[in-house]
């Protein structure tokens, strides 16, 4: 495929055929996505790849509690688990939410599950000193990721980036026998897509690109 059209054409997939993801495939996609980049070429991530039914089912329950904050959040009109408000929901009302089959079904009904795992000692988070959330160290983990998602696409399969689970990261690295010096980055269920949506909505490009300044002219 052209890589403009896998670039425009790769969807967050949660609703898979049920067909199995053969291991010469997965091992392919991850053969390509390994060339992303990361902070000095230090590689520093770890993906563990879960078939086991019982691991992706305990997975799924510890996306639980952040779905339930999410959830409730939304409908109470709030950004969910933006950092800069609390929530306004209550700890009882967040406890009492339904959480939607689209959070955790994907895990269950997938090909495989990639767990991707970044190791802190050689990540450079130079924004660790300030005052807000880190970002920085994402970038050694998340092209990769992305690479893995636009592979898939190539190869005819799909999946999403969650990260639900990493709210309860301590649970997830004994779940997986992980050291405690990694971090979880996300859970990607990747799988053969019910369907192959290829009309994506994003923003124009003079939406959120602007020129020199902040508020400058919009690029166009």
């Amino acid at each position: 495929m052209d890589l403009y059209d896998v670039m425009r054409t790769t969807p967050a997939v949660r609703e898979f055929t049920g067909d199995p993801l053969p291991d010469e495939v997965l091992h392919r996609i991850l053969d390509q996505a390994r060339f992303a980049p990361s902070g000095g070429n230090r590689q520093g991530t770890r993906v563990v790849v879960v078939r086991d039914y019982a691991t992706r089912e305990r997975l799924a329950e510890l996306n639980e509690p952040a779905v339930r904050r999410y959830v409730a959040q939304a409908k109470a009109g709030q950004s969910p688990w933006n950092p800069l408000e609390e929530p306004t929901p209550s700890a009882a009302e967040i406890a009492a939410t339904d959480v939607p089959a689209a959070f955790t079904e994907p895990l269950r009904t997938a090909g495989a599950v990639l767990v991707f795992l970044v190791d802190l000692g050689v990540v450079a988070a130079t924004d660790q000193d300030l005052d807000r959330v880190g970002l920085v160290a994402g970038g050694s983990v998340y092209p990769l990721v992305w690479n893995v998602l636009l592979a898939a696409r190539a190869e005819g399969y799909g999946g999403t980036i969650t990260t639900m689970a990493v709210a309860e990261e301590p649970a997830v690295l004994a779940l997986l026998g992980a050291p405690d010096r990694y971090a979880l980055a996300a859970v990607v269920p990747l799988g053969r897509p019910v369907k192959q949506l290829t009309r994506l909505k994003r923003q124009e490009v003079a939406d959120f690109v602007t020129l020199e300044t902040f508020d400058g002219e919009p690029l166009t």
